[in-house]
């Protein structure tokens, strides 16, 4: 287990719930997912393709336990049917959600938005990046108690560049910007229900993800710099607040998007040393 979890606890004790989006050891969904185990929860992981499974696998086996994955294609309705046909076969229902998947054409995420960004890479952004979890929600929701045994709860991942203008996040900033209004939307369907939906924004942490995107290494120095806390976004903080939000501790908290970014997105201009 990583240091970077929080003393084991019962937080999230007879909990289930799937994981979406897991790649590598330095996954925010992986910090997330090690949080959540080590408060007790059950979980099952998605994954596309031989290639991840077998990045994934150990990662997933190193909880101990029974693991349980699933292959997923969020692109397309069939693969997405069996995923959770299989989640339902297995648990009977689900509890929680975690959904960190998106993608970006990488010639997209470099200069100029308005140039560079095709019709086909644009759709591609939207379709897995906002729709798949407009998509999961419908089929997680589905599998979640009723409000009065306690309802469920789901986050996705976002980031910065949904409000504001980040230089080479270009679609991404677009489709996390959709992102953020769906999970708005989904939170005031799914609320009567007892499903609390929220995203979390994390600054720039050391991904795969980031490292797709042209001058990633320079966002996360200027993160770190003109950040209130002058320090880069943790593992730990995200994974915690994942925790917090998809526990009984954010019982109240639905439809909104959570920074966790060291302050970084609270600054409106640097200090003039920084500068």
């Amino acid at each position: 287990m990583s240091d970077t979890v929080f003393p084991a606890g019962t937080l999230m004790k007879g909990k289930r719930g799937l994981v979406m989006g897991v790649a590598n050891k330095n996954s925010i969904a992986w910090g997330i997912a090690q949080q959540l185990s080590a408060q007790g929860a059950e979980l099952a992981f998605s994954y596309q393709g031989g290639e991840l499974e077998k990045r994934v696998r150990p990662l997933v086996e190193s909880l101990g336990g029974d693991p349980f994955m699933v292959t997923a294609d969020v692109t397309d309705d069939a693969s997405m049917d069996a995923c959770f046909e299989a989640i339902k076969d297995k648990w009977g229902g689900l509890d929680f959600l975690v959904h960190a998947i998106a993608f970006a054409g990488k010639d997209e995420l470099k200069g100029s938005f308005t140039h560079n960004t095709t019709r086909e890479g644009f759709k591609r952004a939207m379709d897995i990046s906002a729709f798949s979890f407009v998509d999961a929600a419908k089929r997680a929701s589905a599998l979640m108690p009723s409000k009065e045994d306690g309802g469920g709860a789901m986050v996705s991942m976002t980031y910065l560049g949904a409000e504001r203008v980040v230089p080479n996040y270009n679609v991404m900033g677009v489709a996390k910007a959709a992102l953020e209004a769906s999970t708005r939307y989904i939170a005031r369907d799914l609320g009567p229900a007892g499903i609390r939906v929220n995203a979390i924004s994390a600054g720039p942490m050391r991904t795969l993800a980031m490292a797709g995107i042209a001058g990633g290494k320079t966002l996360m120095k200027t993160g770190k710099d003109w950040s209130m806390l002058k320090e880069d976004t943790t593992m730990e903080g995200v994974a915690g607040a994942a925790l917090y939000l998809l526990s009984d501790l954010g019982k109240s908290c639905t439809g909104e998007v959570l920074h966790v970014d060291a302050g970084f997105h609270a600054v409106g201009v640097p200090d003039i040393d920084e500068l």
